[in-house]
């Protein structure tokens, strides 16, 4: 049984239709395992153990009674606690909501139960998902498989911690500055950011609605684009939602990238990168020459963008939280006070240069991809650090409190694109380093595709973390 926890996504779908395994086998092995090896990384903060079981004897009795099954029938998921869930506590890192139970999915949770998911739980979050390290007044940080003195990354550092631990293969994470390609990189699993708009945000809790997208963390690309074809679409609840049907993920990300123009950088021309980190991922980037790609060292002009991002998400969150905060100032961190100050201090003015800023960004951005199908870039400054050491200097210079070790994830979600985080190597400390593949808005599928090109070349899915009791 101890291979289902490393079996991709795709292939349980497969194993349960064939009776391979059955999905009440597959949920009890898997909450066992979360038993066993949570308390080890706090990679859930809640466990939907009844609810699990109730949902696999579901699938199981339909699998008995033959026709047509979802694609993802009786496989077992789990979803970032920032996410709403129907009868599991939704805490959004926050003792605000610590008691909170839902009364409805959100949109991305309802479409993962129609396609047959099994929800084992909520993964660990930082308050209202607003930091890069997964820490809150919930319970203990969350920890990183590889090292469990470093950091999970955050703020779905739960979600790319169960992945990597075995204890779910598919993850339902979000990212507005980030938030999945960052613990991806940190914990050595796949993370997909897709393009602004495919995703439905109805039912995420957060302000970050220019910014954030919700999306999957897991073992494989192929998983990735299974979950992606399940939850992406129009939403009538979300407004923000593109109308016209999703691609076939699935099907899309087959094919040679012979003849693409791709672009690599080392630093996007305005950060620092530890220098091992940034030798492993070039490494990577030049594999796709192996593939038939024209590969050249290229960053496209925006500027430095982290000012924009800070002032919008600001005053997004101040917005969202503000009487929320007020309210019950005792229980929130003061971090997020910190946020919703500053972003109190927002003036219209401030917000409106803001925007402004922000399409000129998009515009830049464009033109370069104009010249380029992909750009590849290292998806953070250096590896997983110690639990609150935040570097405040890489390769030798000082760097931005806030963003130095991930200043290269937040302009992508300004512009909307499409983003992933693969594993491309690990560190002389054995710890997993990540690469950033971006393509122009609306291109999820060309980055699908050059995710599982660089998968069959390099494949990253057998190596995995030595857990204590696994």
């Amino acid at each position: 049984m101890d291979t289902l926890a490393y079996t991709p996504a795709w292939r349980l779908a497969d194993m349960v239709r064939h009776h391979e395994v059955s999905p009440v086998e597959l949920t009890t092995y898997l909450l066992l395992r979360i038993e066993r090896l949570n308390p080890l990384l706090n990679a859930y903060l809640t466990v939907a153990h009844e609810q699990a079981m109730s949902t696999a004897r579901e699938a199981e009795s339909a699998l008995a009674r033959g026709g047509p099954l979802p694609p993802l029938h009786g496989v077992p998921v789990s979803v970032k606690d920032l996410i709403r869930t129907s009868g599991i506590r939704t805490t959004a890192g926050s003792l605000t909501y610590r008691d909170f139970v839902p009364h409805e999915d959100a949109t991305v949770v309802e479409r993962l139960r129609r396609a047959g998911a099994v929800i084992l739980g909520k993964t660990n979050t930082p308050e209202f998902g607003l930091a890069a390290t997964t820490e809150n007044r919930l319970g203990d940080p969350c920890l990183n498989p590889w090292n469990r003195e470093r950091t999970a990354g955050g703020s779905s550092g739960g979600a790319a911690a169960a992945v990597s631990a075995g204890l779910g293969t598919i993850a339902l994470g979000s990212d507005g500055g980030g938030s999945i390609r960052i613990p991806a990189s940190f914990c050595g699993v796949f993370g997909f950011k897709p393009s602004q708009g495919l995703v439905s945000h109805h039912g995420g809790e957060g302000g970050m609605e220019l910014f954030a997208t919700i999306g999957p963390l897991t073992l494989t690309v192929r998983d990735a684009a299974l979950c992606l074809q399940v939850i992406s679409g129009h939403d009538p609840s979300d407004p923000t939602t593109l109308r016209q049907p999703a691609p076939d993920f699935v099907n899309q990300m087959e094919g040679n990238l012979a003849g693409l123009r791709v672009a690599w950088s080392p630093d996007l021309g305005y950060g620092r990168v530890d220098a091992e980190v940034r030798a492993l991922a070039e490494s990577a980037a030049r594999v796709f020459e192996t593939m038939g790609c024209h590969l050249e060292e290229a960053t496209p002009a925006t500027g430095t963008p982290l000012s924009v991002h800070n002032l919008i998400t600001m005053a997004d969150e101040c917005a969202a939280h503000e009487s929320l905060v007020a309210e019950h100032s005792d229980l929130v961190t003061p971090h997020v006070k910190a946020v919703i100050g500053h972003g109190r201090r927002v003036t219209g003015a401030d917000y409106s240069r803001a925007l402004r800023a922000r399409e000129r960004i998009k515009s830049q951005m464009a033109g370069f991809f104009e010249g380029y199908d992909l750009l590849l870039t290292p998806t953070t400054a250096v590896t997983a650090f110690p639990l609150g050491q935040r570097p405040r200097a890489i390769d030798g210079g000082e760097v931005d409190r806030l963003w130095g070790p991930f200043y290269m994830a937040p302009v992508f979600n300004i512009t909307g694109q499409p983003a992933a985080s693969l594993p491309c190597g690990f560190s002389a400390e054995g710890l997993p380093v990540g690469l950033q593949v971006v393509s122009r808005w609306g291109n999820d599928a060309a980055v699908l595709r050059a995710c599982a090109a660089f998968e069959k070349a390099r494949p990253w899915a057998g190596k995995v973390p030595t857990l204590e009791g696994r």
